[in-house]
This record gives C-alpha cells, sequence and structure tokens, in this order.
C-alpha cells in the first residue's frame, strides 16, 4: 500500500511534479478511506500542503483529479504488484505463489478493503470516464497474468490444459472476493484462509513434472 508521507509546509512546493504527486498521493489515501463522493477537494489539499491555485494547475476539476488517480496510482500499484513479477518470472506458478503468500494482510487492507475494487463499485455505475479507466486496470491484470501463464506452459512450468485468460479470470475475481469478504466481516482470518487457499490453487495448475522435480529436490 502507498503511505503518504507527512506534507511540508506550503512555501516549500516549488518543483511542480512533485506538487502534483503529493496531491495525488494525498487523494488516493483519503479516496480508500471515504471513497472518491465521501472526500472534498479541502480534505485533499490540507493532507497534500498545497493550494487550491496550485491542485487546479494540474488538474482541471476533481473528476480529472480522480481519472488520473485511476490512470496512474492505481493502475501503477497493479502493474507493480502483480505485473512486473510475473514479466521477470521464469516460472509463473511460483511468482504468483509468491505474489499471494506476500498480500498484505495488515489493518489498512482489512478495514478499507481494496482501493481499485472499491472504485469499480463505486463509481463505474456512475461515470463513464471512471468505468472505462478502471476497465482497462482489470485488463491488463488480466491479460498480463494470462500470458505469463501462456509463457509457462510453453516452458513447461504450467499444466498444458489450462486456459490461460480463464484463469487469470477466476484468481483475479477470487481474490477480489476474498478481499470483499474479509471487509465486510473484518475478520482478518477470512483474508489469510482467501490467500492460503489461492495459494494452494495456483500450486494445482504446475506441470506435473515440474511437481515432481520440486517434491524431489525439497
Amino acid at each position: 500500500m502507498l503511505i503518504a508521507k507527512k506534507a511540508p509546509a506550503r512555501s516549500t512546493l516549488r518543483n511542480p511534479q512533485y506538487t502534483r504527486e503529493r496531491l495525488l498521493q494525498a487523494t488516493f489515501q483519503h479516496v480508500h478511506r471515504s471513497g472518491f463522493r465521501g472526500t472534498d477537494l479541502d480534505t485533499i489539499l490540507a493532507a497534500a500542503g498545497v493550494t487550491k491555485g496550485a491542485l487546479y494547475h494540474h488538474f482541471e476539476n476533481k473528476e480529472a483529479l480522480g481519472y488520473a488517480l485511476v490512470d496512474e496510482i492505481i493502475l501503477g500499484i497493479t502493474q507493480q504488484k502483480w505485473l512486473k513479477p510475473l514479466i521477470t518470472a521464469e516460472d509463473p506458478i511460483d511468482a504468483l505463489a509468491a505474489i499471494f503468500r506476500n498480500r498484505s494482510t495488515e489493518a489498512d487492507e482489512l478495514q478499507f478493503g481494496c482501493p481499485l475494487n472499491n472504485l469499480v463499485q463505486e463509481m463505474s455505475p456512475l461515470d463513464e470516464g471512471f468505468r472505462k479507466r478502471l476497465e482497462r486496470v482489470f485488463d491488463e491484470w488480466r491479460t498480463g497474468m494470462a500470458a505469463a501463464l501462456r509463457r509457462g506452459r510453453e516452458s513447461g512450468f504450467v499444466r498444458q490444459d489450462i486456459d490461460a485468460d480463464e484463469t487469470a479470470l477466476f484468481l483475479i475475481a477470487a481474490f477480489e472476493g476474498c478481499l470483499s469478504l474479509a471487509k465486510s466481516s473484518q475478520d482478518v482470518r477470512i483474508l489469510r484462509s482467501g490467500k492460503n487457499s489461492l495459494v494452494r490453487y495456483v500450486e494445482s495448475l504446475r506441470a506435473t513434472g515440474r511437481r515432481k522435480q520440486r517434491t524431489a529436490s525439497a
């Protein structure tokens, strides 16, 4: 999870790119907790430590700020946590299992849920700009995972009988469902149980020969 640092004094903000990043980080933190409609601009400005004039220098309105939040922060988190490890991994099964094992079970994720899914539920029915951008994040996530599974089939790490696209869709839906259930119950055991079940499912996708090799070398 990205944690915004304490805002510097307004007079110290001289770098436009830094100011823009502060605004996006503050927006992320408050939208994750209160939703997009539940977060007002004054709250974001106070958290970022910038003026309203600085905000409008970078973003035409609150909607534009929200769109940038999805395009840059939410998509960036997805790429960093999910896609980058898969792109660089020789064995996608090992990589996926490690991603699920390392997923946070800390209070912020348990209490507030998934930032991406929260915005989908809140804004997709109301704003087409949000819907398209959020769809793009899910599309990149799904296609990146499916591509890794296909590479794993070709290199012999993944079972030949699996459908890479269907499997990627299932893994994302199951993971997001676990987060939603944990958020609803406020019970970290649900999040941990779901994570462990997903790791076992991912391991079941490993090619038989690879399973034997790993067992013999364990």
